[in-house]
């Protein structure tokens, strides 16, 4: 039946940020714009698969014709590209939900990032950030989406010229597809080489040679399509017939990213559950690597047939990982929610987990410098396992790489760390902050660096969590140099040095008197053995929270109140002996003193001073007694 209908079309605005992403798209001067066809021939695809997936438990929706495909039709006269698919189609809904909102995040990165680009120099940016659909304006000043969702008898069209707007109504479905979404690029005039059979055929082989979907060719409206991709599965192809162009152009593809991938874990599992996998570990961060959700990017397929990107095969902290699973156990029909809760699918996930941190763990034998390259991309989100993932925390724990106060600004492995222990030395030490050089200079370090004790540097936020969670190393416990007692009297100084007398009578009576006067404003105030250079220092109490994990709690606001620190002060140091000699009575330059000496270590410590107008009048009063 033919439905016909004399709607008027709808004009409506597209959402702010669409509308920011189309100006960019409209206005883009980079050179590599072929992307768009990659783009929209995987909308095409991931349609061809919704079907087939809906077809299981609804076979009339394939109707009489039950084969996917994918096929390009060039129009040179009318300067005109046409993406057309028999996959599931959209309503007039659907259009306008898809069309007309962007619903992954992570699109404010993308156009901060595309927005400061310059000319060509960033030109791969658009592939690696996958807009998808948008990405047509790249090469088209109008664009017409007509689609009929399997099963209905109504259809719509969509179009836009990306400038703001878009129109929206329903149409005579004789004009559309009998299934599925036809796209129509009206290509602007300096894009007529995509109206070329050559270049269109070469980009597509190497861009979406491999998508599940048959893709054919026409070069012009009237001629014979041409197969020119078969829609063969590429992990279901021998490793002997895949090349690695082949693996890179099907990585490209399938992960919407425009470089190389680091390493490829392409294997067959038999036995107990038969599955195969394929995954890739990009070359460079996805844009949306830190997205809140932390959803991962692995796609379920069952006997070929595309279930769900939500099944979350592997931990989040591996959701960096591109790739699929397809699964010859799971069943075919039943729900994308029970397939979920499935044993079978627990099984497959902690199997592909073991197996892709194995392969990682291999890389860093066999290749330490592509590892190390791997690790400044993805050690950041690595790390959220060692906290999450209590049953791979050994794993985690030595595929972890540091930056170090002996390791010269080079990768250091925690089995690295424990070969260079001191004598009695009894914890793996380190430092938390958000800057790897004022980490390196913190006074907390300096009775540690006089020992030749080798200090962890943790500059990522995710350090302050996974550290406090009690786990230790080959026995050592993980202790931060900031918190608690450092007790470095049993380790010599590195140069043979003795240990230096006690604090003199005067000085522990300056540190009490330093104590008395700041009063509720510290938790104590102690003479220091981890000082050697500097004359104050702040510290955690040995069973409160580090200090840097109070910070990020703090400003997240989930922290009540901040625990009172401990004022640690180096009893050796010239300034704490000279103030420490100063007249009993002077109780005003000693009080001064005292609150000079708290600031001053709140300064070192990235703080402000408790009352920053009190902090610069005892300064002022100081300098005057100075210079008399």
């Amino acid at each position: 039946m033919t439905t016909t209908t004399e709607a008027a079309p709808e004009t409506r605005s597209f959402e702010a940020d669409v509308a920011k992403l189309l100006h960019l798209m409209v206005h883009s001067v980079y050179s590599d714009k072929d992307v768009f066809l990659r783009e929209l021939i995987s909308n095409a695809a991931d349609a061809c698969e919704k079907l087939r997936y809906e077809g299981l438990s609804d076979p009339a929706l394939l109707g009489d014709d039950g084969q996917p495909r994918i096929t390009v039709t060039l129009d040179a006269e009318a300067r005109r590209v046409t993406i057309e698919d028999n996959g599931i189609g959209m309503s007039e809904a659907e259009l306008a939900d898809a069309l007309g909102t962007i619903a992954r995040s992570g699109t404010k990165a993308f156009m901060d990032k595309i927005a400061g680009a310059k000319d060509a120099q960033e030109s791969h940016l658009i592939g690696q950030f996958g807009v998808g659909f948008y990405s047509a304006f790249m090469v088209a000043d109008r664009v017409e989406v007509i689609s009929r969702r399997a099963g209905t008898d109504t259809a719509a069209s969509w179009a836009s010229d990306g400038l703001g707007t878009y129109t929206i109504q329903p149409v005579d479905t004789a004009d559309a597809p009998a299934r599925g979404t036809r796209v129509l690029l009206h290509l602007k005039e300096d894009a007529t080489s995509y109206t070329e059979s050559y270049t269109v055929e070469r980009t597509i082989k190497t861009q979406s040679g491999h998508v599940p979907v048959p893709i054919f060719l026409k070069d012009a409206p009237d001629a014979e399509p041409k197969q020119i991709a078969d829609g063969a599965a590429l992990w279901t192809k021998p490793k002997s017939e895949i090349t690695a162009e082949d693996y890179k152009d099907f990585y490209r593809s399938a992960a919407g990213q425009f470089d190389e991938p680091a390493l490829t874990l392409h294997y067959r599992a038999e036995g107990l559950h038969e599955y195969t996998v394929l995954a890739f570990v990009p070359e460079t961060k996805p844009f949306d690597l830190f997205d809140p959700d932390r959803a991962g990017r692995m796609k379920l397929y069952v006997r070929r047939v595309f279930i769900t990107d939500e099944a979350q095969i592997l931990p989040r902290y591996l959701r960096f990982v591109r790739g699929l699973v397809d699964s010859n156990d799971l069943p075919l029909n039943v729900s994308r929610e029970m397939i979920q809760e499935s044993p079978v699918l627990a099984a497959i996930q902690k199997a592909v987990a073991n197996r892709v941190l194995s392969e990682l763990d291999k890389l860093s034998t066999s290749d330490a410098d592509r590892y190390v390259k791997l690790w400044e991309n993805f050690g950041a989100v690595l790390k959220e396992g060692l906290y999450e993932d209590y049953a791979r925390r050994e794993t985690l724990l030595g595929l972890a790489r540091f930056k170090t106060t002996a390791s010269g600004g080079e990768w250091r492995s925690l089995k690295d760390y424990v070969a260079g222990l001191k004598d009695n030395q009894t914890a793996i030490y380190y430092a938390t902050g958000t800057d790897l050089d004022r980490l390196a200079t913190s006074p907390q370090l300096e009775g540690f660096r006089a020992r030749g004790i080798e200090v962890l540097l943790l500059a990522d936020q995710v350090d302050s969590f996974w550290v406090t969670s009690g786990m230790d190393y080959e026995g050592k416990p993980f202790k931060s140099v900031t918190q608690g007692l450092a007790d470095l009297s049993l380790i010599p100084h590195a140069d043979g040095e003795q240990p230096a007398p006690a604090a003199s009578e005067a000085v522990n009576g300056f540190i009490a008197f330093v104590k008395e006067t700041l009063g509720d404003a510290v938790a104590d105030v102690r003479a220091s053995d981890r000082l050697t250079e500097s004359a104050v220092c702040l510290v955690a109490p040995e069973h409160g929270m580090d200090r840097q994990l109070e910070k990020l709690l703090a400003g997240a606001g989930r922290l009540d109140a901040a625990a009172k620190p401990v004022l640690e002060i180096n009893p050796r140091h010239a300034l704490i002996e000279k103030l420490s000699g100063l007249e009993t009575g002077d109780t005003d330059a000693r009080a001064d003193a005292a609150h000079l000496l708290f600031d001053e270590a709140r300064i070192a410590d990235g703080e402000l001073p408790v009352d920053p107008r009190a902090f610069s009048a005892r300064l002022m009063r100081a300098l005057q007694r100075g210079i008399g």
